[in-house]
């Protein structure tokens, strides 16, 4: 699911490295319709997935094969659930990930998991479908990937900290003075990853390691105050886990995705992969430092999101995603972001139980919210 993204194009290449492993029975895109007619007649899936709107398209006409075609959100819980499948690849963008995850649990599918939002807004439902239906939930994330393997085969009792690992993104030694003046060119321009566009803002904004902690806390259960961030400009440590004796024990490699998308696909398997060596005589330096939570404030809302619980991770997660569109867009400014999301947060009560109806009624109440409240900061300023 996502075929034609930055994480769904390269799991295309590590399918291709080993194509005796592995049959491509379903594929999912929203956009980039000649990409995926190409995957389609490679691959020859028996389900294809295109977005609700995606009619009259001139690449959709092209879509006469024998497969099925399904369309938007129920059309993704169709292919999730797609019989004879082993596992579902991930790798949608934003909260359209929660449901068809779901599905793909219930339907029995092991699940190699690049969409944080699924576990930052249904996290407690996830983990617990996937321990009833006894499926494997594989994370595709760098720094989860590493935390996997530092903690495989290791006592939880004796484990201290997780440490998440940032690049600190493009502004990273920025005042807050210097960001009010960045727009979204600058903050695409990542310095080590190549991502999606909302995946590079969150990583400029620190929301990127707000939702890997919540995702970390969900997958290996560890509580959020133990889970640590620290600034990793050259991004060849991935991730840490501090034990209680005071070791640490860290995961390095090239900063690729195709490496930790591997693992996933071939788990317990290690096979030669596309990335290039890590050659630690090359490295010079490793350097870390502490986030700056004052200037980059949406790592500290993260935090209170999954302290408050209950749908506040949800409402968090969608008032950044409109606040990163309305940014991309140029509606808004680089540090109107965190305050579209503090004010959202701030029009929802904490705590209480969650269901699956709740999750989506709380995201949709709060993508409204946050849209008002962005409509506001626009209307100020040009008063202004």
């Amino acid at each position: 699911m996502g075929s034609t993204g930055s994480i769904g194009t390269q799991t295309v290449e590590v399918i291709n490295k080993h194509p005796k492993l592995f049959q491509v029975v379903g594929l999912a895109a929203n956009s980039r319709f000649d990409l995926l007619l190409q995957q389609i007649k490679k691959f020859q899936p028996k389900m294809v997935c295109i977005g609700q709107g995606a009619s009259g398209h001139p690449a959709i006409d092209e879509l006469k094969a024998p497969f099925k075609l399904v369309r938007g959100p129920r059309g993704l819980k169709q292919l999730a659930s797609l019989a004879g499948a082993d596992m579902v690849v991930n790798a949608l963008v934003g909260s359209a990930g929660l449901d068809p995850t779901l599905a793909a649990i219930n339907a029995g599918h092991d699940v190699a998991l690049a969409n944080k939002e699924t576990l930052v807004a249904g996290g407690q439902l996830v983990m617990r479908a996937v321990k009833r239906k006894k499926v494997r939930l594989l994370p595709i994330d760098s720094e989860h990937a590493a935390l996997h393997q530092c903690l495989e085969g290791r006592d939880p009792s004796t484990v201290k900290n997780l440490i998440l690992t940032a690049s600190g993104g493009p502004f990273r030694s920025h005042s807050a003075k210097q960001l009010h003046s960045v727009q979204a060119q600058h903050a695409l321009n990542h310095p080590t990853w190549s991502m999606g566009r909302k995946v590079s803002i969150d990583s400029a904004t620190l929301m990127n390691k707000g939702l890997e902690m919540i995702e970390a806390h969900y997958l290996f259960g560890i509580p959020p105050e133990r889970i640590k961030v620290v600034i990793h400009p050259e991004s060849i440590i991935h991730s840490m886990v501090e034990f209680n004796d005071g070791s640490i024990i860290a995961q390095l490699s090239t900063p690729d995705m195709r490496l930790p998308i591997q693992y996933a696909l071939t788990y317990p398997s290690r096979l030669p992969s596309l990335v290039k060596d890590c050659r630690l005589d090359e490295l010079g330096q490793l350097t870390f430092h502490k986030p700056d939570k004052m200037t980059f404030r949406c790592l500290d809302l993260a935090y209170r999101a999954i302290e408050s619980n209950g749908i506040m991770p949800a409402v968090m997660n969608a008032a950044n995603e409109i606040a990163v569109e309305s940014f991309l867009n140029g509606r808004i400014g680089f540090l109107d972001i965190p305050a579209v999301i503090q004010k959202t947060m701030g029009k929802f009560a904490a705590g209480g139980k969650i269901s699956l109806d709740k999750i989506l009624a709380a995201d949709s109440r709060a993508r409204d919210t946050a849209r008002e409240i962005i409509n506001a900061i626009i209307k100020m300023k040009d008063r202004r």
